[in-house]
């Protein structure tokens, strides 16, 4: 007898993951607060993107994988830089301090 095929999971929509969970992060937060608390997360994932990224590049060096993920690490860099712009603007319109860690 054969053992049964376990479901298929549903592939993620990660877009409404992410729409979701921005929703309810700024949730019921004033506009400048939420530009703060946005711009935070920019800034935090662009790092976090340009981090795989480098890595990936450096574990992929000579592949064919390599220039995709070159190009990504370039592209995430310049994002860390903007996101980093765009933290300190947000940070001088919210009515609280950023945390140290932002």
């Amino acid at each position: 007898m054969t053992p049964p095929t376990p479901p298929t999971p549903e592939p993620r929509n990660d877009q409404a993951e992410a729409d979701a969970a921005l929703a309810a992060f700024v949730e019921g937060l004033a506009a400048a607060d939420a530009a703060q608390a946005l711009a935070v997360v920019v800034s935090r994932a662009a790092t976090r993107l340009h981090n795989v990224a480098r890595g990936e590049a450096t574990a992929h060096k000579g592949e064919p994988a390599w220039p995709a993920w070159a190009a990504l690490q370039n592209a995430a860099r310049a994002l860390v830089l903007q996101g980093s712009t765009c933290r300190d603007l947000a940070s001088r319109l919210a009515s609280r301090p950023p945390d140290a860690a932002d």
